[in-house]
Formats: C-alpha cells, structure tokens, sequence
C-alpha cells in the first residue's frame, strides 16, 4: 500500500507541474495572439471570393454576424481586398449589414447601415477571454490535485507512526 500510494503521490505532481508549466506558458504567450490573430485575418480577408461555398468566405462571414464586426480595423478594410476590386460595385459582403435594417445591400455609400467596428480587436478579445478560462480551469484542477497530494501525504506519513494499520493490514485485531 505504501509503494501505490507513493506512485499515486508521484503520478499527481507530474501531472500537477505539467499543468503548473501549461498554465505558465499560456499567460506568457496571451500576448503573442494578437500577433497570430493580425497575421492570420488578414491571409483569410485576402482569400475571401463571397461563396458559401469557400472555407475562408464563411468563416468571415460567420465571424462578422456573430461578433457584429465588418473588416479587419472598420469597414473601409474591404476596399484593400481582391473581392472588392473583382466585384466592382463599391460595397462590402452582407454579413457586415446590421441586422435591424431593411434592404441592406453592403454599400460604402451607406455606412449607417453597416458595423462601424472591426473584426480584430474583437477576435483578439474573445480569444484572451477563452484562454484565461483555461488558465482558471487548469489552476481549479491544479488546487484539488494539490488538496489529493496533501490527503496521501496524510496518510503515508501517518501509517508509518499509527499501529492500527499495522494491524488492519496484517488480519489482526485492535481493541
């Protein structure tokens, strides 16, 4: 029992410092997504072509209705695109409309009717916002990994002191 109970105890804080490490480098690279997040949206509003059909396309589309966002920085992000420049028609994709207005067909000429702010800050956002979750949640697991350590350091160090283990292990009887 007390060779298991120390690779109980030495199983746990492995897993307690690899979360301790994940926790750790998590908060240290937070910073590093905005980085990732300004180079990625960009590379996906290159590639937008408007189809539904098109990876990069739904997924901005589906940002932009979610987030209730239009571009990169504002709308006016759309002009420095390829779609833009093949459309022709000096407008932006429908899912920078806002929702509570009729007949909105995307245009620059109209910008009341689209979403004033961009789609990066509020990715960036969300994603600092999901990563400290994780953070949290690792550290609750860490704090009742630490509280399961602690209850079989408990009782390794006292079944070497208290005799009615001893006894409960060997058959006999304690009165």
């Amino acid at each position: 029992i007390r060779c298991g109970l120390a690779t109980f105890v030495i199983i746990l804080m492995l897993v307690f410092v690899t979360e301790v490490v994940v926790v750790v480098l998590g908060y240290i690279y937070r910073a590093k997504v905005e980085d990732e997040v300004n180079h990625s949206i960009q590379k996906v509003y290159d590639e937008y072509n408007g189809t539904n059909t098109d990876a990069p396309s739904r997924a901005i589309d589906y940002v932009q209705r979610q987030l209730h966002c239009c571009g990169i920085t504002n709308y006016s992000d759309w002009k420095n695109t390829r779609w833009f420049n093949e459309s022709r028609n000096n407008s932006v994709p429908l899912s920078c409309c806002k929702p509570n207005v009729n007949n909105c067909t995307g245009s620059l000429s109209r910008p009341g009717d689209l979403y004033p702010e961009g789609c990066e800050a509020l990715v960036v956002k969300k994603l600092k916002e999901i990563m400290m979750y994780v953070i949290w949640a690792a550290l609750t697991f860490a704090a009742i990994q630490m509280l399961g350590m602690l209850c079989a350091c408990v009782v390794l160090c006292r079944r070497s002191r208290d005799p009615a283990y001893e006894l409960l292990i060997t058959g006999g009887t304690y009165a």
